[in-house]
């Protein structure tokens, strides 16, 4: 046997991050079934397992979600008695689940379910707490359909956090919104996806209402609340998204899918950095590997178009990099400061590119 002199086992157990679902739907409904537990979450992976288990507006709704293209691979059911309905207390089990959006089955906005304590008015709540003070991942957003038929964009809960869609259908037009919205990746635009659900199409005096006015060169202008339109310009009459955008007009995460996308890389960002946590030292070489870290989690969303660029900046790397002897004293308690608290701030800028949704065109004939 030939002498060895220097021994080498390589054993590979490299480090998998964790991965966030981007399109698991949480409904919570009424169903006619004696035997449901109520508000305990079921998870379906078809249509099928849904009508046997709650029948009634709940498994329509979860019925209706499922038949998007592309649609969810999971939804959870809760379901909430037909008389009295508990919201507050479903919402409560929901708040446990790792789903991405929530919406209550064959429940419009308007004034009575608008209000503090009504319905769309919890699932307001439960949207922005869960995602502000729930655990990691957790982040989810709401979906709410208005009235049938109804313009007025006044009825919704404004929240960056909502979703909320005008339509002229009998069915259940949030649930077949939130199974579009769960097929898309979160960085993709949901205006002109295709919606499976028959609503004829609103007048242009009623999308004016529902989006207020635009010029060719404002770019949209928004009041919160989607629609379902029918362009010529498709061919096949289908029914589509008039637009992609939040509850809040003023906020800036006015498209659904800047707030889907912030959620997505703030939990990929945690997921790969939770394996630095008691093993990464407040050192140049240990913060430099922290940047590798992020790096390899925003030069993908680079090259693939969905970022323009980035900048991350670690202010005690700033500080370790200078020559000792050139530190202020300042400086130099920061740096102890950052030692003793074990706490390293990292500073990270994204410029996102958002996707085109209006085209202003000039024709000159001369």
């Amino acid at each position: 046997m030939a002498v060895r002199y220097v021994r080498v086992e390589p054993q590979v157990n490299l480090f998998a991050p964790a991965v966030r679902a981007f399109g698991d739907i949480a409904v919570v409904g009424r169903t006619t079934s004696q035997s449901a537990a109520i508000g305990k979450p079921v998870a379906f992976t078809n249509p099928d397992d849904a009508k046997a288990a709650f029948p009634g507006e709940l498994a329509t709704a979860i019925a209706l979600a499922f038949t998007q293209t592309p649609g969810p691979s999971l939804i959870h059911g809760v379901p909430v008695d037909t008389a009295t309905p508990d919201w507050a207390h479903a919402l409560e089990a929901v708040a446990a689940l790792n789903v991405q959006l929530v919406m209550l089955a064959n429940t419009p906005v308007n004034g009575t379910t608008n209000v503090a304590g009504g319905p769309i008015h919890l699932l307001s709540d439960h949207v922005t707490d869960v995602s502000n003070t729930g655990s990691d991942g957790m982040e989810r957003m709401g979906v709410a359909m208005l009235e049938k038929g109804e313009t007025n964009v006044g009825v919704i809960v404004v929240n960056e956090r909502m979703v909320y869609i005008a339509h002229n259908s009998d069915q259940d037009a949030a649930a077949a919104v939130a199974g579009t919205i769960a097929g898309y990746e979160p960085p993709v635009s949901l205006l002109l996806k295709p919606v499976n659900i028959t609503s004829p199409p609103f007048k242009p005096a009623d999308i004016e209402t529902i989006n207020g006015t635009e010029t060719a060169k404002s770019g949209p202008h928004g009041q919160g609340v989607n629609w379902l339109t029918t362009p010529a310009l498709i061919p096949g009459n289908g029914v589509y998204m008039g637009e992609g955008y939040t509850g809040d007009a003023g906020s800036g995460k006015k498209y659904i899918d800047v707030c889907r996308f912030v959620d997505d890389v703030s939990f990929q960002l945690k997921a790969r950095l939770i394996s630095s946590i008691g093993n990464v030292r407040i050192t140049r070489s240990g913060l430099r590997a922290l940047i590798a870290q992020m790096e390899a989690i925003l030069t993908p969303r680079v090259d693939a178009g969905v970022l323009n660029s980035f900048e991350i900046v670690v202010p005690v790397l700033t500080l370790l990099d200078k020559d000792p002897a050139a530190r202020s004293a300042a400086e130099t308690e920061q740096i102890h400061q950052a030692e003793v608290r074990r706490l390293v701030q990292v500073l990270a800028a994204v410029e996102y590119a958002g996707a085109v949704h209006r085209i202003s065109i000039n024709l000159k004939f001369d």
